[in-house]
């Protein structure tokens, strides 16, 4: 049977208790400022104009999330595949969610708020890290924010490295790629992938 209304859903499921409901900020406090500090990986999460979703991944070192002076998340773009579907999707719809992970901890934040493009100079400047100020930053005027527990990461057991999948399972994405669109694109190693991505990490 399908659920279709939220009386059906909620019949599934008790009722949050008080602390998680109250947990939820409506603005960063020094316990989520100090996530992110440390944080060197998060997951964007954006619609587009049509509803459709895109959740993508940005990393950088530990702290390459910045926090303006007003408050507001400042997400350097980084060099990618020039896609730009998230980039794209903001100029459509300025809703986002964020969810910050650092590595070894279960636990998780989670930031949702509006976004926008920036170029403005004193915002590059404060993402700029020591190889390059980024062509834009992702502006993100926080709305709600809260830690998240850290079920999802135990029983998937992530950090742990005796759980660590053999590489060797998959092909390497130069392999798959060239599965699914075709062509006679050269397939590269991976050794050759990690290389050429250097220049532009």
């Amino acid at each position: 049977m399908r659920i279709s209304s939220i009386a059906s859903l909620r019949a599934l499921y008790a009722e949050p208790g008080e602390r998680a409901v109250r947990k939820q900020l409506a603005a960063l406090d020094a316990h989520c400022r100090r996530f992110i500090e440390l944080s060197p990986f998060l997951v964007l999460a954006t619609a587009g104009a049509d509803g459709r979703l895109d959740a993508s991944p940005r990393g950088g070192s530990p702290g390459f999330v910045r926090i303006a002076p007003d408050g507001d998340l400042l997400i350097p773009d980084s060099p990618g595949n020039n896609r730009l579907d998230s980039l794209q999707n903001l100029l459509a719809d300025p809703e986002v969610g964020l969810l910050f992970m650092i590595p070894g901890f279960d636990e998780t934040l989670r930031v949702n708020g509006r976004g926008c493009l920036s170029t403005a100079p004193e915002d590059l400047a404060l993402c700029r890290d020591e190889r390059r100020p980024p062509k834009l930053a992702i502006r993100v005027a926080v709305h709600e924010a809260y830690l998240h527990c850290a079920k999802a990461f135990m029983r998937s057991r992530l950090w742990d490295p005796s759980c660590a999948t053999d590489r060797g399972l998959l092909p390497t994405i130069g392999e798959m790629i060239r599965d699914q669109v075709g062509g006679d694109w050269p397939v590269e190693s991976d050794a050759q992938m990690r290389a050429r991505y250097q220049a532009d990490l």
